[in-house]
């Protein structure tokens, strides 16, 4: 009995092995890998970053914070002084390469002029402070000198004027409208790099000519606000 038992379960034994045999191993592929939790995977080509917006400005559609700034040469100018006229803002450092290319070879060569014999007042602001680049007197009369500038150049040393536009960089370009109203906010034009020949869209726009465009025309200013491009401001620190 005992013999007949061990052989039975010897054969079932060997039944089951090759029975084990026959059937394939299956092959499972390795988990996913995973990003660390917190951790976001890069953006894909298939999934392009969005354009950022043009920012907010602090002072589009109020009416214009009013100030009184000297000249470079020592004259107080007002806003209020011209009161009733459309007045462009234009934040200004002569040491700037993007003030420097627009004034030179890009939109800020002629557009003052025009403008300005047509009545619109220009003021350019220097909201640079002591030490700072573009700062010195003797820099920004040269520069006005060499590009031939009529309009006047003030002086914003403490940089309040500048902040109470939001001005961020050199250019920042602001219109006014004639019940002291701002109606723009942003850049002289499409062309980032400061000249007329690479404008964003192969078109070059000038925003400024835009908005007083549509001052004369008597209808709402088309595109009242931008990013502005540029040197920062050289605020006091």
């Amino acid at each position: 009995m005992f013999v007949r038992a061990t052989l039975s379960v010897a054969l079932l034994s060997v039944a089951a092995c090759k029975k084990e045999e026959a059937v394939p191993k299956t092959t499972q592929a390795p988990p996913a890998t995973q990003e660390p939790a917190g951790k976001e995977a890069p953006p894909t080509a298939a999934q392009p970053e969005a354009a950022a917006p043009a920012p907010a400005s602090p002072v589009l559609g109020k009416p214009a914070p009013d100030f009184t700034l000297e000249t470079i040469d020592g004259k107080k100018v007002s806003l209020a002084d011209h009161k009733g006229k459309v007045v462009v803002l234009e934040w200004f450092n002569p040491g700037c390469p993007f003030v420097v290319k627009s004034h030179t070879k890009g939109s800020l060569v002629d557009t003052a002029a025009k403008h300005t014999a047509g009545g619109v007042v220009w003021l350019a602001i220097n909201s640079g402070a002591p030490g700072k680049q573009g700062h010195e007197v003797a820099e920004n009369e040269s520069a006005a000198k060499a590009w031939k500038l009529a309009h006047p150049v003030l002086r914003d040393v403490s940089g309040e004027v500048g902040k109470a536009y939001g001005a961020t960089n050199t250019p920042n370009m602001f219109v006014i409208d004639a019940s002291g109203t701002v109606v723009y906010a942003g850049a002289i034009d499409n062309s980032p790099d400061g000249e007329r020949g690479a404008p964003t869209g192969g078109t070059l726009v000038n925003y400024v000519d835009a908005a007083l465009a549509d001052l004369a025309a008597g209808r709402p200013v088309a595109t009242p606000v931008t990013k502005p491009y540029g040197c920062g401001v050289k605020y006091a620190s």
